[in-house]
């Protein structure tokens, strides 16, 4: 039986580069190489994309604060829909190949956000993970929010300011609403990229200026006192939520530094230390927020779970990391499904959903 020959799309040219990288090295890793042949598609940080060599794709690849692109390989293009080979060299007398379905392990903006996800449907290729529009809104923490409040699914208060209002955000009345501390962070990042705890005013100015400098749109939230939940979602139309886990850090917060950096910054335990009747309730409101977000493949939702049992959902990463401790795939190994399993489905999955979208009416004339 011939292979699936799939993308592996990394890098990218947002914030998280570094942290892509370490997830696409797990991937590859992983990725039973039976079924799957694989061709490296690896955007450097001007967003030029070229074709990998699989041996040796990275530099200082064990090291997380020096890991890095290697520059060397072919410039690569897409073709559009259609075409008899769907990626292209230029360089090369235009020599290329073509791939089956693309797994996207890019983590940030330009390339989690939907746009990268428009470019392949456009190409008509089948990718992991979710859509457009479930890219879109899961990358914008106020349109995620505010959807999520308009389903009745519980949020932490905040408010929103663009970048024009930069000069008007008024201390006291966002305080007098949200109280202290609060953080302040870019509405289109991940991996705590931008995000600031401010306790007085003068660290409230400067979380505000350095959010701004990631984006022209910025979240200022109530700080809520709690524990940090994660649950794992994964499936299209029928989606299933893996066990629950927690993430005990040991920064003020779990930050940037404390996800990737510091190899001490934070403990993942899995199972968490939780009722039975709360893990049930954040299972069921992890595939709620899958659902009402409009995703498909794959998502992490993380929970805020305060003493007092209250659950509150902090935000939706529709690719998550895939680093040696991120939580969406040990959630699931935790859950019986190991790396490489998890890898298969998720391609399966994406197979699945785009060969649902082909049979889809493109004409009227095709109805009458």
């Amino acid at each position: 039986m011939k292979k699936i020959n799939v993308g592996i799309l990394f890098g990218g040219k947002s914030t998280e580069h570094e942290v892509s990288l370490q997830s696409a090295k797990n991937i590859i890793e992983a990725i039973d190489k039976e079924k799957y042949d694989i061709t490296l598609i690896g955007i450097d940080k001007s967003g030029g994309w070229h074709l990998k060599n699989s041996s040796h794709f990275l530099l200082n690849s064990h090291d997380p604060k020096l890991i890095a692109l290697n520059k060397e390989g072919s410039d690569v293009v897409l073709n559009p829909a259609g075409a008899k080979r769907n990626f292209l060299c230029p360089a090369d007398d235009g020599a290329g190949g073509n791939i089956d379905v693309i797994f996207p392990i890019l983590h940030g903006p330009l390339g989690e956000d939907g746009t990268v996800q428009g470019l392949l449907k456009l190409a008509g290729i089948p990718f992991v993970g979710a859509d457009v529009l479930g890219s879109a809104i899961g990358m914008d923490k106020d349109v995620m929010k505010r959807l999520l409040r308009e389903a009745g699914l519980p949020v932490a208060d905040f408010l929103v300011f663009r970048k024009f209002e930069q000069n008007a955000i008024d201390f006291e009345k966002v305080t007098a609403r949200l109280g202290l501390p609060v953080f302040i962070k870019p509405a289109n990042a991940g991996s705590s990229v931008g995000v600031s705890k401010a306790r007085d005013k003068k660290e409230f100015a400067a979380a505000i200026k350095e959010a701004f400098s990631f984006d022209n749109k910025i979240l200022i939230e109530e700080a809520v006192t709690a524990r940090e939940v994660e649950c794992a979602v994964l499936g299209n139309e029928q989606p299933a939520a893996s066990g629950v886990g927690e993430i005990i850090t040991r920064h003020d917060f779990y930050s940037y530094q404390a996800k990737y950096i510091d190899e001490n910054g934070a403990e993942v335990k899995i199972p968490a230390d939780i009722p039975a009747g709360i893990v049930e309730e954040i299972r069921r409101l992890a595939i709620r927020t899958f659902q009402a977000l409009c995703c498909d493949g794959m998502a992490r939702v993380d929970f805020f779970l305060t003493a007092e049992g209250k659950i509150l959902v902090n935000e939706i990463n529709t690719i998550p990391g895939f680093t040696n401790i991120s939580m969406y795939p040990k959630l699931w190994e935790a859950a019986g499904v190991p790396y490489s399993e998890l890898i298969h489905r998720l391609i399966q999955l994406a197979l699945e959903k785009h060969s649902q979208e082909k049979i889809l009416s493109t004409s009227y004339d095709q109805l009458t």
